[in-house]
């Protein structure tokens, strides 16, 4: 069994930064991917960033060179440095972990970029 907890999600104006956590516990492999997904209001959920065991990343075209990703190997934790935020951000970020052909995800943390 896997759990994923987030944190950072919140408030933020236009312009501004945000950094989201998404610790796993459990039975964790070696090998796993780990990103992050959004989903906006009457819209699919859609990949921002995603990260490999090895540090190998992809991002979504809308957020690259404002938003990087990272993790912690050690502590099973991923990261979204997210800044120059935009309305259009706004979303419920959840995390995911895939690994062994199944994908885990978090509750999901609400971000809302608003003057």
């Amino acid at each position: 069994q896997v759990q994923l907890e987030e944190s950072g999600g919140g408030l933020v104006q236009p312009g501004g930064s945000l950094r989201l956590s998404c610790a796993a516990s459990g039975t964790i492999f070696s090998f796993n991917v780990m990103g992050w997904y959004r989903q906006a209001p009457g819209k699919q959920r859609d990949m921002v960033a995603i990260i490999t065991d090895g540090g190998s990343t992809d991002y979504a075209d809308s957020v690259k060179g404002r938003f990087t990703i990272s993790r912690d190997n050690a502590k099973n934790t991923v990261y979204l440095q997210m800044n120059s935020l935009k309305p259009e951000d706004t979303a419920v970020y959840s995390c995911l972990l895939r690994q062994r052909f199944s994908n885990y995800w978090g509750q999901g943390t609400q971000v809302t970029v608003s003057s």
